[in-house]
Protein backbone atom coordinates (compact mmCIF):
# COMPACT_ATOMS: atom_id res chain seq x y z
CA UNK A 1 0.00 0.00 0.00
CA UNK A 2 1.28 3.44 -1.10
CA UNK A 3 1.68 6.23 1.64
CA UNK A 4 1.32 9.91 0.96
CA UNK A 5 2.58 12.74 3.29
CA UNK A 6 -0.01 15.71 2.84
CA UNK A 7 1.39 18.69 4.14
CA UNK A 8 -0.67 21.86 4.93
CA UNK A 9 -1.35 24.66 7.62
CA UNK A 10 -5.57 24.46 7.11
CA UNK A 11 -6.40 21.10 9.07
CA UNK A 12 -9.75 20.82 7.72
CA UNK A 13 -7.85 20.30 4.36
CA UNK A 14 -5.34 18.18 5.85
CA UNK A 15 -8.70 16.05 6.84
CA UNK A 16 -10.95 16.30 3.29
CA UNK A 17 -7.84 14.94 1.52
CA UNK A 18 -6.89 12.32 3.64
CA UNK A 19 -10.11 10.54 4.11
CA UNK A 20 -10.41 10.69 0.35
CA UNK A 21 -7.25 9.09 -0.49
CA UNK A 22 -7.52 6.46 2.45
CA UNK A 23 -11.39 5.72 0.23
CA UNK A 24 -9.20 5.17 -2.46
CA UNK A 25 -6.71 2.79 -0.53
CA UNK A 26 -3.86 4.87 0.37
CA UNK A 27 -2.17 5.49 3.76
CA UNK A 28 -1.83 8.96 4.78
CA UNK A 29 0.16 10.91 7.17
CA UNK A 30 -0.48 14.43 7.45
CA UNK A 31 2.20 17.25 8.58
CA UNK A 32 0.69 21.58 9.38
CA UNK A 33 4.31 22.89 8.11
CA UNK A 34 7.61 21.91 6.42
CA UNK A 35 9.73 21.38 9.41
CA UNK A 36 7.31 18.70 10.49
CA UNK A 37 6.72 16.70 7.05
CA UNK A 38 10.85 16.54 7.38
CA UNK A 39 10.91 15.05 10.52
CA UNK A 40 7.91 12.68 9.63
CA UNK A 41 9.87 11.24 6.30
CA UNK A 42 13.01 10.97 8.26
CA UNK A 43 10.84 8.19 10.25
CA UNK A 44 8.61 6.67 7.90
CA UNK A 45 8.78 5.40 4.04
CA UNK A 46 6.68 7.70 1.87
CA UNK A 47 5.96 7.73 -1.66
CA UNK A 48 4.27 10.94 -2.58
CA UNK A 49 4.94 14.42 -0.87
CA UNK A 50 1.27 16.17 -1.38
CA UNK A 51 2.05 19.85 -0.35
CA UNK A 52 -0.06 23.37 0.05
CA UNK A 53 2.41 26.04 -1.62
CA UNK A 54 1.38 28.58 0.79
CA UNK A 55 2.44 27.90 4.30
CA UNK A 56 3.98 29.88 6.92
CA UNK A 57 8.06 29.41 8.22
CA UNK A 58 8.80 26.78 5.31
CA UNK A 59 6.65 27.13 2.32
CA UNK A 60 6.11 24.64 -0.26
CA UNK A 61 8.94 25.69 -2.31
CA UNK A 62 11.75 25.18 0.79
CA UNK A 63 10.02 21.55 1.38
CA UNK A 64 10.29 20.77 -2.21
CA UNK A 65 13.90 21.75 -1.84
CA UNK A 66 14.51 19.94 1.24
CA UNK A 67 12.70 16.69 0.02
CA UNK A 68 14.88 16.73 -3.45
CA UNK A 69 18.15 17.45 -1.17
CA UNK A 70 17.37 14.14 0.92
CA UNK A 71 14.99 11.94 -0.95
CA UNK A 72 15.71 12.89 -4.81
CA UNK A 73 13.70 10.44 -6.59
CA UNK A 74 10.75 11.17 -4.24
CA UNK A 75 7.95 12.76 -6.13
CA UNK A 76 6.19 16.08 -5.11
CA UNK A 77 2.67 17.60 -5.88
CA UNK A 78 2.55 20.90 -5.21
CA UNK A 79 -1.35 22.51 -4.87
CA UNK A 80 -1.87 26.31 -5.50
CA UNK A 81 -4.23 28.79 -5.47
CA UNK A 82 -5.97 30.30 -8.40
CA UNK A 83 -3.69 32.92 -10.19
CA UNK A 84 -0.54 31.14 -9.10
CA UNK A 85 0.63 29.18 -12.16
CA UNK A 86 3.58 30.79 -12.82
CA UNK A 87 4.45 29.82 -9.64
CA UNK A 88 3.68 26.32 -10.20
CA UNK A 89 5.68 26.20 -13.31
CA UNK A 90 8.64 27.44 -11.09
CA UNK A 91 8.26 24.85 -8.77
CA UNK A 92 8.28 22.31 -11.74
CA UNK A 93 11.57 23.23 -12.65
CA UNK A 94 12.98 22.64 -9.54
CA UNK A 95 11.96 19.17 -9.61
CA UNK A 96 8.13 19.05 -8.47
CA UNK A 97 6.61 15.85 -10.08
CA UNK A 98 3.27 17.72 -11.12
CA UNK A 99 0.73 20.49 -9.70
CA UNK A 100 -3.13 21.15 -9.13
CA UNK A 101 -4.70 24.30 -9.02
CA UNK A 102 -7.19 25.13 -6.61
CA UNK A 103 -10.59 24.07 -6.90
CA UNK A 104 -9.65 20.97 -8.47
CA UNK A 105 -11.52 18.04 -8.76
CA UNK A 106 -11.20 14.19 -6.98
CA UNK A 107 -11.16 12.60 -10.27
CA UNK A 108 -7.98 15.14 -10.92
CA UNK A 109 -6.39 14.54 -8.00
CA UNK A 110 -6.55 11.24 -7.91
CA UNK A 111 -5.46 10.47 -11.91
CA UNK A 112 -2.29 12.89 -10.98
CA UNK A 113 -1.58 10.76 -7.42
CA UNK A 114 -2.00 7.91 -9.32
CA UNK A 115 0.94 8.59 -11.59
CA UNK A 116 3.37 9.70 -9.41
CA UNK A 117 3.17 6.65 -7.28
CA UNK A 118 3.45 4.49 -9.74
CA UNK A 119 6.45 6.76 -11.15
CA UNK A 120 8.08 6.26 -7.81
CA UNK A 121 7.27 2.99 -7.51
CA UNK A 122 9.34 2.09 -11.34
CA UNK A 123 12.26 4.36 -10.06
CA UNK A 124 12.57 2.35 -6.74
CA UNK A 125 12.46 -1.23 -8.78
CA UNK A 126 14.70 -0.06 -11.29
CA UNK A 127 17.01 1.45 -8.24
CA UNK A 128 16.48 -2.11 -6.82
CA UNK A 129 17.66 -4.01 -10.14
CA UNK A 130 20.64 -1.43 -10.36
CA UNK A 131 21.78 -2.77 -7.24
CA UNK A 132 21.36 -6.23 -7.47
CA UNK A 133 22.69 -6.16 -10.82
CA UNK A 134 25.91 -4.35 -9.57
CA UNK A 135 26.02 -6.84 -6.43
CA UNK A 136 25.94 -9.77 -8.91
CA UNK A 137 28.98 -8.55 -10.44
CA UNK A 138 31.16 -7.45 -7.82
CA UNK A 139 34.62 -8.74 -8.26
CA UNK A 140 33.99 -10.67 -4.74
CA UNK A 141 31.18 -12.30 -6.81
CA UNK A 142 34.31 -13.95 -9.09
CA UNK A 143 34.70 -17.37 -7.51
CA UNK A 144 37.95 -19.50 -7.62
CA UNK A 145 41.09 -19.67 -4.94
CA UNK A 146 43.18 -21.40 -8.62
CA UNK A 147 46.40 -19.18 -8.49
CA UNK A 148 45.56 -18.53 -12.12
CA UNK A 149 42.27 -17.24 -11.48
CA UNK A 150 43.24 -14.99 -8.86
CA UNK A 151 46.02 -13.35 -10.77
CA UNK A 152 42.93 -13.24 -13.44
CA UNK A 153 40.67 -11.03 -10.70
CA UNK A 154 43.43 -8.70 -10.22
CA UNK A 155 44.10 -7.78 -13.32
CA UNK A 156 40.14 -7.48 -14.25
CA UNK A 157 40.29 -4.92 -11.61
CA UNK A 158 42.89 -3.03 -12.56
CA UNK A 159 41.40 -3.07 -16.35
CA UNK A 160 37.91 -2.12 -14.99
CA UNK A 161 38.07 1.62 -14.57
CA UNK A 162 39.99 2.39 -17.34
CA UNK A 163 38.94 3.20 -20.81
CA UNK A 164 40.65 0.54 -22.63
CA UNK A 165 39.22 -1.83 -25.18
CA UNK A 166 39.43 -5.73 -23.62
CA UNK A 167 39.92 -9.13 -25.50
CA UNK A 168 38.11 -11.74 -23.46
CA UNK A 169 39.46 -15.51 -24.97
CA UNK A 170 38.24 -19.00 -23.77
CA UNK A 171 37.16 -21.81 -24.36
CA UNK A 172 32.78 -21.83 -24.34
CA UNK A 173 31.57 -22.20 -20.86
CA UNK A 174 34.47 -20.68 -19.14
CA UNK A 175 32.33 -17.69 -18.15
CA UNK A 176 33.65 -14.99 -20.75
CA UNK A 177 30.36 -12.85 -20.51
CA UNK A 178 30.32 -12.94 -16.67
CA UNK A 179 34.06 -10.90 -16.88
CA UNK A 180 32.32 -8.61 -19.24
CA UNK A 181 29.99 -7.64 -17.01
CA UNK A 182 31.97 -7.14 -14.14
CA UNK A 183 34.32 -5.09 -16.13
CA UNK A 184 31.22 -2.87 -17.06
CA UNK A 185 29.73 -2.94 -13.70
CA UNK A 186 32.70 -1.87 -11.65
CA UNK A 187 33.84 1.18 -14.20
CA UNK A 188 32.95 4.42 -14.54
CA UNK A 189 30.26 3.28 -16.97
CA UNK A 190 28.15 1.04 -15.08
CA UNK A 191 25.16 3.35 -14.51
CA UNK A 192 25.27 3.30 -18.27
CA UNK A 193 23.65 0.57 -20.94
CA UNK A 194 25.47 -3.02 -21.09
CA UNK A 195 24.61 -4.46 -24.69
CA UNK A 196 25.49 -7.77 -25.88
CA UNK A 197 25.72 -8.72 -29.73
CA UNK A 198 26.68 -12.23 -30.12
CA UNK A 199 28.12 -12.51 -33.29
CA UNK A 200 27.51 -16.05 -34.29
CA UNK A 201 23.87 -15.94 -33.80
CA UNK A 202 22.93 -13.59 -36.33
CA UNK A 203 22.83 -14.10 -39.92
CA UNK A 204 25.73 -12.23 -41.89
CA UNK A 205 23.15 -9.83 -44.32
CA UNK A 206 21.57 -8.40 -41.05
CA UNK A 207 24.60 -8.00 -38.77
CA UNK A 208 25.51 -4.57 -40.08
CA UNK A 209 22.06 -3.16 -39.61
CA UNK A 210 21.89 -4.59 -35.90
CA UNK A 211 24.89 -3.03 -35.08
CA UNK A 212 24.70 0.27 -36.80
CA UNK A 213 21.03 0.68 -37.20
CA UNK A 214 19.15 1.63 -40.67
CA UNK A 215 16.98 4.17 -41.98
CA UNK A 216 13.50 3.49 -43.07
CA UNK A 217 13.33 2.29 -46.56
CA UNK A 218 16.52 1.14 -46.62
CA UNK A 219 15.75 -2.35 -47.65
CA UNK A 220 12.78 -4.24 -47.89
CA UNK A 221 11.06 -5.02 -44.96
CA UNK A 222 12.63 -1.49 -43.00
CA UNK A 223 9.65 0.34 -42.44
CA UNK A 224 10.60 2.54 -39.81
CA UNK A 225 14.23 3.98 -38.90
CA UNK A 226 16.06 1.67 -36.19
CA UNK A 227 18.73 2.00 -33.63
CA UNK A 228 21.31 -0.14 -33.72
CA UNK A 229 23.30 -1.68 -30.52
CA UNK A 230 26.45 0.97 -30.33
CA UNK A 231 23.50 3.35 -30.36
CA UNK A 232 21.88 2.01 -27.72
CA UNK A 233 25.34 1.39 -25.80
CA UNK A 234 26.37 5.07 -26.36
CA UNK A 235 27.78 6.31 -23.17
CA UNK A 236 27.96 2.34 -22.05
CA UNK A 237 29.92 -0.84 -22.81
CA UNK A 238 29.00 -3.05 -25.76
CA UNK A 239 30.13 -6.94 -25.84
CA UNK A 240 30.87 -8.46 -28.83
CA UNK A 241 30.92 -12.05 -28.36
CA UNK A 242 32.46 -14.56 -30.68
CA UNK A 243 33.75 -11.92 -32.69
CA UNK A 244 35.76 -14.07 -34.41
CA UNK A 245 32.83 -15.18 -36.36
CA UNK A 246 32.42 -11.07 -37.83
CA UNK A 247 32.52 -11.20 -41.22
CA UNK A 248 35.63 -9.56 -42.94
CA UNK A 249 33.34 -6.68 -44.71
CA UNK A 250 31.41 -5.88 -41.29
CA UNK A 251 35.35 -5.92 -39.68
CA UNK A 252 36.39 -3.04 -41.80
CA UNK A 253 33.37 -1.19 -40.25
CA UNK A 254 34.03 -1.79 -36.69
CA UNK A 255 37.08 -0.82 -37.19
CA UNK A 256 35.91 2.45 -38.13
CA UNK A 257 33.81 2.68 -35.19
CA UNK A 258 37.06 2.11 -32.61
CA UNK A 259 39.14 4.84 -34.52
CA UNK A 260 36.58 7.47 -34.98
CA UNK A 261 33.61 6.61 -32.75
CA UNK A 262 31.69 7.43 -35.83
CA UNK A 263 29.35 5.49 -38.12
CA UNK A 264 26.33 5.69 -40.34
CA UNK A 265 22.72 3.79 -40.28
CA UNK A 266 22.32 1.04 -43.41
CA UNK A 267 20.81 3.75 -46.11
CA UNK A 268 21.78 6.90 -44.30
CA UNK A 269 24.05 9.28 -45.08
CA UNK A 270 24.60 10.85 -41.44
CA UNK A 271 27.26 10.49 -39.11
CA UNK A 272 26.18 9.55 -35.59
CA UNK A 273 28.90 9.91 -32.91
CA UNK A 274 29.24 7.26 -30.12
CA UNK A 275 30.97 6.91 -26.84
CA UNK A 276 31.04 3.78 -26.27
CA UNK A 277 33.69 0.77 -24.79
CA UNK A 278 34.41 -2.54 -26.85
CA UNK A 279 34.81 -5.37 -24.71
CA UNK A 280 34.96 -8.83 -27.17
CA UNK A 281 35.41 -12.18 -26.60
CA UNK A 282 36.14 -15.45 -28.61
CA UNK A 283 36.68 -18.80 -28.22
CA UNK A 284 39.26 -18.89 -31.46
CA UNK A 285 42.71 -18.28 -31.37
CA UNK A 286 42.69 -14.80 -33.53
CA UNK A 287 46.30 -14.54 -34.01
CA UNK A 288 46.02 -17.90 -35.59
CA UNK A 289 42.84 -16.46 -37.75
CA UNK A 290 44.75 -13.37 -38.86
CA UNK A 291 47.39 -15.89 -40.34
CA UNK A 292 44.66 -17.42 -42.12
CA UNK A 293 43.52 -13.99 -43.36
CA UNK A 294 40.19 -15.26 -41.60
CA UNK A 295 40.56 -12.01 -39.54
CA UNK A 296 41.99 -7.91 -40.01
CA UNK A 297 45.24 -8.09 -38.51
CA UNK A 298 44.65 -4.38 -37.71
CA UNK A 299 41.00 -4.64 -36.36
CA UNK A 300 42.96 -8.04 -33.86
CA UNK A 301 45.39 -5.35 -32.55
CA UNK A 302 42.92 -3.06 -31.77
CA UNK A 303 41.12 -5.32 -29.82
CA UNK A 304 43.43 -6.55 -28.33
CA UNK A 305 44.86 -3.79 -26.17
CA UNK A 306 43.96 -5.94 -23.28
CA UNK A 307 43.56 -9.54 -23.46
CA UNK A 308 42.32 -11.63 -20.81
CA UNK A 309 42.62 -15.35 -21.22
CA UNK A 310 40.57 -17.65 -19.22
CA UNK A 311 41.15 -21.04 -18.20
CA UNK A 312 39.37 -23.96 -18.66
CA UNK A 313 37.73 -25.75 -15.50
CA UNK A 314 39.96 -28.73 -16.38
CA UNK A 315 43.23 -26.71 -15.43
CA UNK A 316 41.71 -24.91 -12.37
CA UNK A 317 40.22 -28.62 -10.85
CA UNK A 318 41.14 -26.82 -7.46
CA UNK A 319 38.16 -24.56 -7.91
CA UNK A 320 35.60 -27.70 -8.56
CA UNK A 321 34.46 -28.20 -4.98
CA UNK A 322 33.93 -24.18 -4.30
CA UNK A 323 32.04 -23.47 -7.97
CA UNK A 324 30.04 -26.91 -6.82
CA UNK A 325 29.40 -25.59 -3.39
CA UNK A 326 28.45 -22.56 -4.89
CA UNK A 327 26.05 -23.71 -7.27
CA UNK A 328 24.08 -25.60 -4.90
CA UNK A 329 23.36 -22.92 -2.57
CA UNK A 330 22.27 -20.73 -5.68
CA UNK A 331 19.69 -23.48 -7.01
CA UNK A 332 18.96 -24.93 -3.72
CA UNK A 333 17.32 -21.61 -2.28
CA UNK A 334 15.65 -21.10 -5.65
CA UNK A 335 13.88 -24.48 -5.13
CA UNK A 336 13.21 -23.90 -1.60
CA UNK A 337 15.49 -26.66 -0.32
CA UNK A 338 17.83 -24.87 1.79
CA UNK A 339 19.64 -27.52 3.64
CA UNK A 340 20.87 -29.52 0.41
CA UNK A 341 24.48 -30.37 0.49
CA UNK A 342 26.79 -32.18 -1.84
CA UNK A 343 28.38 -35.66 -0.26
CA UNK A 344 32.04 -35.53 0.21
CA UNK A 345 32.25 -38.51 -2.67
CA UNK A 346 29.78 -36.46 -4.67
CA UNK A 347 32.53 -33.52 -5.00
CA UNK A 348 35.56 -36.29 -5.46
CA UNK A 349 33.53 -37.52 -8.38
CA UNK A 350 33.33 -33.58 -9.59
CA UNK A 351 36.66 -33.55 -9.09
CA UNK A 352 37.61 -36.07 -11.53
CA UNK A 353 35.33 -35.38 -14.26
CA UNK A 354 36.85 -33.51 -17.17
CA UNK A 355 34.40 -30.81 -17.81
CA UNK A 356 34.27 -30.04 -21.58
CA UNK A 357 31.50 -27.68 -21.03
CA UNK A 358 33.65 -26.12 -18.69
CA UNK A 359 31.82 -23.50 -15.87
CA UNK A 360 28.49 -23.86 -17.70
CA UNK A 361 28.12 -27.18 -17.55
CA UNK A 362 29.03 -27.47 -14.22
CA UNK A 363 26.53 -25.30 -13.06
CA UNK A 364 24.16 -26.70 -15.22
CA UNK A 365 24.76 -30.63 -13.93
CA UNK A 366 24.34 -28.95 -10.21
CA UNK A 367 21.33 -27.24 -11.24
CA UNK A 368 19.62 -30.84 -12.48
CA UNK A 369 21.23 -32.72 -9.35
CA UNK A 370 19.05 -30.04 -6.99
CA UNK A 371 16.08 -30.46 -8.96
CA UNK A 372 16.51 -34.58 -9.03
CA UNK A 373 18.04 -35.45 -5.87
CA UNK A 374 15.70 -37.02 -3.84
CA UNK A 375 17.19 -36.65 -0.25
CA UNK A 376 18.52 -33.93 1.46
CA UNK A 377 22.35 -34.76 0.22
CA UNK A 378 23.38 -34.66 -3.26
CA UNK A 379 25.23 -38.18 -3.82
CA UNK A 380 27.32 -39.19 -6.91
CA UNK A 381 24.47 -41.13 -8.60
CA UNK A 382 22.17 -38.19 -8.59
CA UNK A 383 24.89 -35.90 -10.69
CA UNK A 384 24.40 -36.27 -14.39
CA UNK A 385 26.77 -34.25 -16.31
CA UNK A 386 26.59 -33.95 -19.87
CA UNK A 387 30.44 -35.34 -20.04
CA UNK A 388 32.83 -37.49 -18.47
CA UNK A 389 31.45 -41.64 -18.75
CA UNK A 390 28.22 -40.58 -19.54
CA UNK A 391 28.66 -40.55 -23.13
CA UNK A 392 30.03 -44.78 -22.23
CA UNK A 393 26.80 -45.34 -21.24
CA UNK A 394 24.94 -44.26 -24.52
CA UNK A 395 27.29 -45.75 -26.62
CA UNK A 396 26.83 -48.60 -24.59
CA UNK A 397 23.36 -49.11 -24.20
CA UNK A 398 22.77 -48.04 -28.39
CA UNK A 399 24.00 -50.86 -28.79
CA UNK A 400 21.40 -53.53 -27.28
CA UNK A 401 18.68 -54.06 -29.07
CA UNK A 402 15.41 -52.94 -26.92
CA UNK A 403 14.17 -56.38 -27.98
CA UNK A 404 16.43 -58.58 -25.44
CA UNK A 405 15.09 -55.97 -22.70
CA UNK A 406 11.82 -57.06 -21.14
CA UNK A 407 9.27 -54.20 -21.14
CA UNK A 408 9.29 -53.74 -17.52
CA UNK A 409 13.11 -52.91 -17.52
CA UNK A 410 14.20 -49.47 -15.73
CA UNK A 411 16.58 -47.29 -17.80
CA UNK A 412 18.97 -47.34 -14.39
CA UNK A 413 19.15 -50.37 -14.27
CA UNK A 414 20.32 -51.43 -17.81
CA UNK A 415 22.86 -48.49 -17.98
CA UNK A 416 23.94 -49.64 -14.47
CA UNK A 417 24.46 -53.16 -15.69
CA UNK A 418 25.94 -52.29 -18.93
CA UNK A 419 28.55 -50.02 -17.42
CA UNK A 420 29.39 -52.46 -14.71
CA UNK A 421 30.42 -55.24 -17.64
CA UNK A 422 32.63 -52.23 -19.34
CA UNK A 423 34.36 -51.82 -16.63
CA UNK A 424 35.00 -55.77 -15.75
CA UNK A 425 36.08 -56.05 -19.54
CA UNK A 426 38.22 -53.14 -19.30
CA UNK A 427 40.17 -54.10 -15.96
CA UNK A 428 40.34 -57.96 -17.48
CA UNK A 429 41.59 -56.59 -20.87
CA UNK A 430 44.49 -54.45 -19.19
CA UNK A 431 44.80 -57.09 -16.24
CA UNK A 432 43.61 -54.44 -13.68
CA UNK A 433 46.05 -51.89 -14.69
CA UNK A 434 43.64 -48.92 -13.75
CA UNK A 435 45.82 -46.17 -16.08
CA UNK A 436 45.39 -48.39 -18.86
CA UNK A 437 41.83 -49.45 -18.14
CA UNK A 438 40.90 -45.77 -17.57
CA UNK A 439 42.26 -44.80 -21.18
CA UNK A 440 40.32 -46.90 -22.75
CA UNK A 441 37.10 -46.31 -21.27
CA UNK A 442 38.03 -42.70 -22.14
CA UNK A 443 37.77 -41.62 -18.36
CA UNK A 444 39.65 -40.32 -15.81
CA UNK A 445 41.43 -42.95 -13.30
CA UNK A 446 39.64 -40.85 -10.31
CA UNK A 447 36.38 -41.90 -11.67
CA UNK A 448 37.41 -45.38 -12.37
CA UNK A 449 38.68 -45.64 -8.70
CA UNK A 450 34.82 -44.29 -7.91
CA UNK A 451 33.12 -46.49 -10.56
CA UNK A 452 34.69 -49.54 -9.29
CA UNK A 453 34.16 -48.97 -5.41
CA UNK A 454 30.49 -48.44 -6.42
CA UNK A 455 29.93 -51.77 -8.07
CA UNK A 456 32.59 -53.49 -5.68
CA UNK A 457 34.83 -54.65 -8.67
CA UNK A 458 38.00 -56.30 -7.13
CA UNK A 459 40.72 -58.72 -8.66
CA UNK A 460 40.38 -61.88 -7.73
CA UNK A 461 43.56 -62.15 -5.75
CA UNK A 462 42.62 -59.37 -3.32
Amino acid sequence: MHTILIVDDEPNYQIVLSEFLRDEGFETLTADNGQQAMGLLKDNDVDLVLTDMQMPGMDGFALLQAVKEQHSALPVIMITAYGEVEKAVRAMQLGAFNYLTKPFNNDELLACVNKAVEHFALAQENKRLQLEISSRYRFDQLIGKNKAMQQLYSLIERVAPSQATVLITGESGTGKELVARSIHFNSSRSQAPFISVNCAALPEALLESEFFGHERGAFTGAIATRKGKFEAADTGTIFLDEIGEMPLALQVKLLRVIQEKSFERVGGNKTIHVDVRIVAATNKDLKEEVDQHAFREDLYYRLNVVQLSLPPLRERQDDIPILAEHFVRKYAAQGARPNLTLAPDTIRFLASLPWDGNVRELENTIERATILCPGAVIEPDDVQPMSGGISGHQEAAASVSLDQLPEEAKLTDVLNDIEEKMLKRALEKTNFVQTQAAKRLGITKSLLQYKMKKFQIKRLDE
